[in-house]
């Protein structure tokens, strides 16, 4: 508990529960123990694949497997002494490796330890991996949950008729179900896209032509060699690089995760919107206090945080769109500090993916209210009526609505009286009757359906 009070962010303070699980790919330890793992990996691979080394017994295999494995928070502190006086974070993970094989059977080895390798190529796979484990860890099965409650209440109030509004006025009827299927199908296409996505790396060098290595070893044929080392860590290589990679690629995930925060603060702000109209109910919790002064309060404190958080991640993700594909020459380190930040862009969308499964299991429909709310609104049949008598050959057919219904009030007694006065076919008198605020839905619970089937 003092440690979230001194915490100088809520994310690892007031959200730390909530965002602990992103701990294991973005913290200083697990960015520590990424570059680690990378070293060992690429060291076996130049004896294996390269054959530069000589072959590794069962057990240096196994002692430097083990290593990587399990990286430890006090092997992290040891690097960091070695940084104290390096002033280089990979080069004080290379010291502590070169101290770790100097102690056994793999001493003769250590020179070999960063071989022709610049730090960005340590650098940026760690954190590809990092990226692309979160994703399918973390982020993707907290947007999946989101998904789940938007189904229950897609399926629960699939055919609930409730008041639709385009600019802010009585449009037309459509289900509360319905409008739920819309977020439910662009947040399930930005969940297909970011699980799609290929995490891209480089490993090409000081400034992306293998210079240092093919000096010293020109019979290994070292693109092949980066792009299957590159893909056997589960990434896309990109040979074609300057000393960082282009961070495009990256750029492309992060957008992805920007316009789905985007849908979703689309949903939050609906939500409370519908909450504020009383179409939706917040459960009552034991316990918990809405106002500080006003007992009858029941806030809709979960979608709000939510929004926040929401927006606060996206302004990251928006930094990183105009920062990262920009590098000054073969590259300048600014792009360094802003590579740490990744942990926080995905905390404060964890927060508000926690926030929002939170509070859509706790609203229910108030359907009595949506259909009070129709009926006192029978203008919003307006458009049916109209088009059923442009169907009949009526040619005035708008302005007849228009005049009945323009800036005025219309009940269902007034509406049918119209009908009545029209000199028309008696057909299509019956079919302007059997239209409803709460019938006129189209095809609403259809589409709702369908959608719920094509998940």
């Amino acid at each position: 508990m003092s440690d979230e009070l001194l915490a100088l962010t809520p994310l690892d303070g007031r959200y730390a529960r909530e965002t602990e699980s992103l701990r294991e790919y973005f913290s200083e330890l697990a960015y520590i123990r990424g570059r680690t793992r990378v070293e060992i990996a690429y060291l076996l691979v130049l004896s294996s694949d390269a054959q530069l080394l000589r072959p590794f017994t069962s057990a240096e295999m196994d002692f430097l497997k083990s290593l990587a494995d399990s990286f430890s928070i006090e092997d992290a502190i040891l690097v960091k002494d070695f940084e104290r006086t390096t002033r280089h974070d990979v080069k004080a993970i290379e010291s502590f490796l070169r101290a770790r094989l100097a102690r056994t059977s793999l001493a003769d080895n250590v020179s070999w330890l960063h071989f022709g390798l610049t730090s960005e190529d340590v650098n940026n796979m760690a954190q590809a991996i990092a990226l692309r484990t979160s994703r399918d860890e973390i982020i993707l099965p907290a947007l999946l949950r989101i998904l789940d409650r938007l189904a229950a209440l897609m399926q629960k109030y699939k055919s609930t008729p409730m008041l639709a509004r385009t600019h802010g006025q009585p449009a037309v009827p459509t289900t509360f179900g319905k409008e739920m299927a819309v977020f439910f199908s662009r947040l399930q296409k930005q969940i297909q896209k970011l699980s799609a996505h290929q995490f891209e790396a480089k490993l090409t060098g000081a400034v992306g032509n293998f210079n240092a290595p093919v000096s010293a070893a020109p019979q290994v044929d070292w693109p092949a060699l980066s792009q299957q080392f590159i893909r056997s860590l589960g990434l896309e290589p990109n040979n074609v690089t300057t000393q960082i990679l282009p961070y495009d690629n990256w750029v492309e995930y992060f957008n992805g995760l920007h316009l789905t925060n985007s849908i979703l603060l689309d949903l939050t702000q609906d939500i409370w919107r519908y909450i504020s109209d009383d179409y939706l109910k917040l459960k009552i919790v034991e316990g918990e206090v809405g106002s500080s002064t006003m007992p009858q309060k029941v806030n809709p404190i979960d979608f709000e945080n939510a929004e926040g958080n929401l927006g606060i991640a996206n302004s990251f993700f928006e930094e990183y769109a105009r920062k990262l594909p920009v590098s000054r020459l073969q590259r300048d380190l600014s792009d360094s500090t802003v590579r740490r930040t990744f942990g926080a862009a995905l905390g404060h969308s964890l927060v508000a993916y926690s926030g929002l499964v939170r509070g859509l299991e706790k609203v229910d429909g108030n359907e009595a209210a949506m259909r009070s709310d129709l009926e006192a609104h029978w203008e919003v049949i307006a458009e049916g009526a109209q088009t059923i008598l442009r169907a009949a050959d009526i040619a005035d057919a708008y302005d007849l609505l228009k005049s009945l219904t323009r800036g005025k009030e219309v009940t269902e007694m007034s509406y049918k009286k119209w009908i009545d006065e029209l000199d028309i076919d008696e057909s299509v008198k019956s079919k302007l009757r059997s239209l409803s605020p709460t019938s006129y839905l189209g095809l609403a619970q259809q589409i709702t359906e369908n959608t719920l089937h094509s998940r």
